[in-house]
């Protein structure tokens, strides 16, 4: 079957969440992340994008589940201390917990996103009140995905758009597209349409 690929796109919920736990699993550098996650200073821990929906992608396409993957972007939430000072310190306790797996962990604390996107991205950034708000200000809703790990290994799935982009193969702006980047959009999608050709990319505006 041609589209064989889109077979969860039409899914429930409940077959979608399923789906996506297992495959996002399949990818064994996920699994280690999630597994470190709760011995670490990460107050609202949590794996977030291209890491998980990639790793969809390429189990329903047969690739290899970290094709394509270039890092693991990994995002917390603590507003105790706004210091990049104090971030860092956690981003260096991280590649150390890390540093083994043999890949790129980013890890960002959104307290303090605010503080530093309108200079590198050129759109303003309100603050955020928790970790997975940020899913909300994210260029497409495929992009807005992430998944929490708790203290008994259960993972908690956040994605305020739902998973059926994911499972679509679909990139497409987010609202109206004003508050999103027009040159980053086009990079990170043609990038993403270059290693999964498969994919549906609807254009900016």
């Amino acid at each position: 079957m041609t589209n064989a690929h889109l077979r969860f796109a039409d899914a429930s919920k409940a077959e979608q969440d399923r789906t996506f736990i297992k495959l996002i699993r399949a990818n064994p550098v996920n699994e280690a992340i999630f597994a470190r996650i709760p011995n670490l200073p990460l107050p609202q821990g949590m794996l977030v994008s291209g890491c998980l929906y990639q790793s969809v992608w390429n189990g329903l396409l047969g690739h290899a589940p970290t094709r394509g993957i270039r890092d693991y972007d990994l995002a917390y939430f603590d507003d105790s201390d706004l210091s990049y000072d104090a971030e860092d310190v956690v981003i260096k306790e991280c590649a150390r917990a890390f540093v083994d797996l043999g890949v790129e962990v980013e890890v960002r604390n959104q307290a303090r996103v605010h503080l530093w996107f309108e200079s590198h991205f050129g759109v303003p950034y309100t603050p955020l009140t928790n970790a997975a708000q940020s899913l909300e200000r994210y260029m497409s809703p495929c992009n807005a995905v992430a998944v929490e790990p708790d203290a008994n290994g259960s993972l908690n799935i956040h994605a305020p758009f739902g998973l059926g982009d994911v499972f679509g193969f679909l990139i497409r702006p987010r609202g109206d597209g004003s508050e999103i980047s027009a040159s980053s959009y086009a990079k990170k999608t043609k990038r993403m349409k270059a290693l999964w050709p498969e994919l549906m990319v609807q254009p900016l505006g």
